[in-house]
């Protein structure tokens, strides 16, 4: 069973109440001011044990939680349930981004007292995990992403897209939230480089101001599914600019699209790129060495190749089935742990 805020019918992200066979428990929710496409979920610890007493999970596997997942990590907690809780955003680094660095040590205690109450914690790379202990969070695992290298894949090339978009110039392309944790307004060094043109691929509250800043770019709006594919895998180099990232998922699936990578050298992506043979990392905040790194790539075509080929070669064993199967021994240790752990009170207020 899986448990989700609920959406507007008409929205991209659907309003579904099975998919692929499982229920989906909707619960309501408003969308968030200046970001409608994320929506915040509400509620009680008594509903949501309800819900689980009724379905009996074996485990609750609660991803990114912060208003609805911490309801559940209680309501788990309560009924004695293991709890494998994913670490996947750093909402206290977003802090600073939205204009409320204060609030900072503040998110950080409720991220602390959430993860310290689940049962495990997984978290998706070396960066994210030292995070976490550094701000006193027990039990951490590492649990990778995968990446469906079925779709993600350089046979999906399409010389006519890249026509249509660059005109014959090479492309580097961002795919992501278009927001202000995401540092897009960085790649702004790209935007008048030589016989290139910036592909911006995705949505979100930053567009119309990112419109003005890159006069040259291609905006493809948001894209999913075979066309994300086919514009991934049309891209002569991939970008990413932001800071805060755990992971970085468009990384991995970049890659299996034989496309380099140009990153910053922070968080997720520094397991990713291995600099010098699959892409380049940067250093934080040094846009003229993001824009070297481009250039290097863009203007040397058999130095590209090989970096392609050894970004298709990095990810071919990350599938989702073997990530997924790392997956289900975790699940296995959290009820391991969760079985030595004294019952708690399934009384709640």
């Amino acid at each position: 069973m899986v448990i989700a805020p609920s959406y507007d019918k008409l929205s991209s992200l659907g309003s579904v109440d099975t998919m692929d066979g499982v229920r989906v428990q909707r619960i309501a929710s408003i969308p968030l001011t200046g970001y409608p496409d994320v929506r915040v979920a509400s509620c009680t610890v008594a509903r949501m044990q309800r819900i689980l007493t009724r379905f009996q999970p074996d485990v609750v596997h609660v991803a990114s939680p912060f208003v609805l997942g911490w309801q559940a990590i209680q309501a788990a907690r309560n009924l004695g349930l293991p709890c494998a809780t994913i670490y996947q955003t750093d909402i206290p680094g977003y802090a600073a981004r939205y204009g409320a660095p204060v609030l900072e040590n503040v998110l950080w205690s409720h991220v602390r007292n959430m993860h310290n109450s689940s049962t495990l914690t997984l978290a998706p790379s070396t960066a994210s995990i030292s995070q976490l202990h550094e701000h006193g969070v027990q039990r951490v695992r590492m649990w990778r992403r995968g990446v469906d290298t079925r779709r993600f894949d350089p046979t999906r090339r399409d010389q006519d897209w890249r026509e249509r978009v660059g005109g014959g110039r090479k492309l580097v392309g961002y795919v992501g939230r278009l927001a202000p944790e995401k540092q897009v307004q960085d790649l702004v060094v790209l935007d008048s480089l030589p016989d290139t043109r910036l592909v911006i691929i995705g949505s979100g509250p930053e567009k119309e101001k990112l419109r003005t800043l890159f006069p040259n770019a291609h905006f493809a709006g948001f894209l999913d599914g075979d066309a994300l594919a086919t514009a991934m895998a049309s891209l002569d180099v991939f970008v990413h600019s932001g800071e805060h990232e755990t992971f970085c998922q468009t990384i991995q699936e970049a890659m299996a699209s034989a496309v380099p990578v140009v990153t910053v050298g922070r968080g997720g992506p520094v397991d990713l790129v291995d600099s010098s043979r699959n892409g380049w990392l940067y250093k934080p905040g040094d846009t003229e060495m993001l824009r070297a790194r481009v250039a290097d790539l863009v203007g040397d075509n058999a130095k590209r190749a090989a970096f392609s080929r050894t970004a298709y070669d990095t990810v071919q064993t990350r599938t989702w089935t073997a990530v997924c199967d790392q997956l289900m021994e975790h699940y296995a240790q959290a009820q391991t742990v969760a079985s030595r752990a004294p019952r708690f009170s399934t009384t709640t207020s």
